[in-house]
């Protein structure tokens, strides 16, 4: 016998209303110190169902889903009660069809887009309802093919419920909380459960809000800004002028012709940053560094040098990454008959000022100083060196880098006073 309807035989819902306001004094306390205390969005869910069947109440599943801000992803769902075979998190992708074009859309998320539009909260969305009930049997399977994976559950009784935000609160498409509530027992859910799912829901809602929001807070901080760089703002580091000086492997790259490919092929520029950008970008995450800028085909980069032999290795291991990708890339878009291009670096370590630059109405998080200038100046000599990386001697001289190393020679690099030695990649090595 499962658990709900061990509860329901226990007791039918709060007998008295002394035990049910007891019920939601509890239960609404505990979602406001959930919401305040950033607990995640999973655990509230949980502790919310477990605190439903502790008091009798015959939940056998829930789920909540809120639309979020972010590049990937269009939000994320949370499970209780679907056993082991489903994940309680689950972030879903576009569920427009223009959206889905726009990203290349994988089956996974056309499966998702197609149930969206059969479910319940999509209807609910058209007709601007907050709540839908549905006894389950083969009449709402019908209205809705998704119930159908609920009756063979076990499910006898459905309810969806859709807490909007104000139109002043919306975050992009973060509209609203929408939850569904379903049990096994036969007989369903009484009114007096329902009533007590609708009162408590606005509790719920507020608290997934509250913690979604500071989720989707520091993902978009750190997918604009840069991982360390939106650590740092949301941990209160936003005074303009401020700028901690650093020790720092400096990476700056950018891709060959780009220039001539958006003058030949237009509508492949985008896609083409996008995909290369992919490569580069997750070779310098995988090895420790932070990307602070994206310019056009260019990448600016840094790896914290705490310990400049571990930082300079660090760099050196994630541009022979990204190199790696590239080439695995521009195989794949040669059998698509897509344009390829390739990548430059220009790796040097030196001090670097790290921190808030700009004006009191715009401000960047970045670093300057001479340093972040030479890497732009060695990266912009491997057309003329005719090499895919090159690093300034100061890198080359960190720990034991320089034997996989090898000259090319000296050169005058513009806006530094003498000229450099510069090196690349030992072949042999």
């Amino acid at each position: 016998m499962d658990l709900a309807v061990q509860c329901h035989n226990r007791a039918s819902w709060l007998y008295s209303r002394g035990v049910n306001e007891a019920f939601f004094a509890e239960a609404s306390e505990w979602l406001t110190r959930a919401g305040l205390a950033g607990t995640v969005e999973a655990d509230i869910v949980s502790g919310l169902c477990r605190r439903f069947l502790a008091a009798g109440f015959p939940l056998a599943r829930a789920l909540l889903f809120v639309d979020t801000l972010h590049p990937v992803h269009e939000g994320r769902l949370f499970r209780w009660g679907f056993g082991s075979t489903e994940s309680p998190v689950y972030d879903y992708g576009r569920t427009d069809p223009e959206a889905l074009a726009a990203s290349g859309s994988k089956p996974q998320d056309v499966r998702d887009a197609r149930r969206w539009r059969d479910s319940p909260h999509y209807k609910m969305i058209q007709t601007g309802d907050t709540f839908l009930r549905r006894r389950l049997n083969a009449a709402a399977e019908d209205e809705f093919p998704l119930l159908a994976e609920f009756t063979a559950a076990g499910m006898t009784d459905y309810v969806a419920i859709v807490s909007r935000f104000a139109p002043q609160a919306v975050i992009g498409e973060m509209d609203g909380v929408y939850s569904s509530w379903a049990t096994s027992v036969p007989a369903g859910f009484s009114d007096d459960q329902i009533a007590a799912l609708r009162r408590i829901e606005p509790y719920l809602a507020l608290a997934i809000k509250s913690v979604s929001v500071a989720r989707m807070t520091g993902t978009l901080m750190e997918t604009y800004l840069g991982r360390d760089a939106g650590r740092r703002v949301l941990s209160g580091r936003i005074v303009r002028g401020i700028a901690e000086q650093i020790d720092a492997v400096v990476w700056f790259s950018d891709l060959r012709g780009f220039t001539r490919i958006t003058d030949t092929a237009p509508k492949q520029a985008i896609p083409l940053l996008n995909e290369y950008s992919d490569a580069i970008v997750s070779a310098i995450h995988d090895h420790g560094g932070d990307v602070l800028k994206l310019i056009g085909d260019g990448t600016l980069a840094i790896f914290p040098a705490e310990d400049s032999a571990h930082a300079c290795g660090a760099a050196l291991s994630a541009a022979i990454a990204a190199r790696e990708r590239v080439e695995e890339l521009n195989k794949a878009r040669v059998a698509d008959g897509n344009p390829i291009t390739e990548m430059y670096i220009g790796l040097h370590v030196g001090e670097v000022f790290y921190g808030n630059i700009g004006s009191r109405e715009r401000l960047d998080f970045t670093v300057i100083g001479p340093a972040v200038n030479e890497a732009g100046r060695i990266a912009a000599m491997c057309r003329s060196v005719e090499q895919p990386v090159l690093m300034s001697s100061a890198f080359s001289d960190v720990g034991d880098i320089k034997r996989r190393l090898v000259s090319v020679g000296r050169y005058a690099l513009r806006g530094v006073a003498h000229p450099q030695e510069l090196f690349t990649l030992n072949p042999d090595t």
